[in-house]
């Protein structure tokens, strides 16, 4: 399954642990994946050195794009991308992919994963929502689009937070269709 070409795209929303820890899992699963290509706003970068108080996203061996890159060959439908994770996916971005903007890379590559009906997976991270969100939400499910609120699960009984988000991040691995060993629910 070496063919598998995905854009991780990184907001300035809080959660910049989900996007740590999916970048770390796709660095594991490499062998099922053929290209990584990542966005990140400027507020992703001062979020993720906030929260996590490091730069460590300068660590990563994948290919990074500047935001306004239009360059980039996920910004077309030709380059086969197949699969576009937005984590943590703010909601201005959130509206911004709903309402077809394509004013920066982001929005752009969202744009053709859906105008070729390939998977693109939203890692809502805010709350509450307002009308507004939910609206956004919808419309781009309508598209397409998943949206994986970043809300994680208990029954694993995790132990720290890192293995608290690592529950959001192994359903978005599932949701990619990479096979992964983590959790499963076997019931009560």
């Amino acid at each position: 399954m070496m063919n598998r070409k995905i854009v991780v795209a990184v907001t300035g929303a809080s959660g910049a642990i989900y996007a740590k820890l999916l970048l770390d899992k796709l660095l594991q699963l490499q062998a099922q994946v053929a290209e990584v290509g990542v966005v990140m706003s400027d507020n992703a970068k001062k979020v993720w050195e906030f929260e996590l108080d490091n730069t460590a996203y300068n660590n990563y061996p994948f290919k990074f794009y500047a935001k306004n890159d239009f360059m980039a060959p996920f910004a077309s439908g030709s380059a086969k991308f197949d699969t576009m994770v937005v984590v943590p996916c703010s909601m201005g971005a959130l509206g911004r992919i709903a309402a077809g903007t394509s004013d920066d890379l982001i929005s752009r590559a969202a744009d053709v994963i859906l105008k070729e009906r390939r998977k693109l997976i939203l890692v809502a991270r805010d709350t509450p929502l307002n009308l507004i969100h939910i609206r956004n939400m919808q419309t781009v499910t309508e598209a397409g689009g998943i949206i994986c609120p970043a809300i994680p699960s208990y029954y694993s009984k995790p132990k720290t937070i890192e293995e608290l988000a690592m529950t959001v991040v192994n359903r978005v691995i599932d949701l990619i269709g990479l096979e992964n060993e983590s959790y499963r629910w076997e019931g009560i």
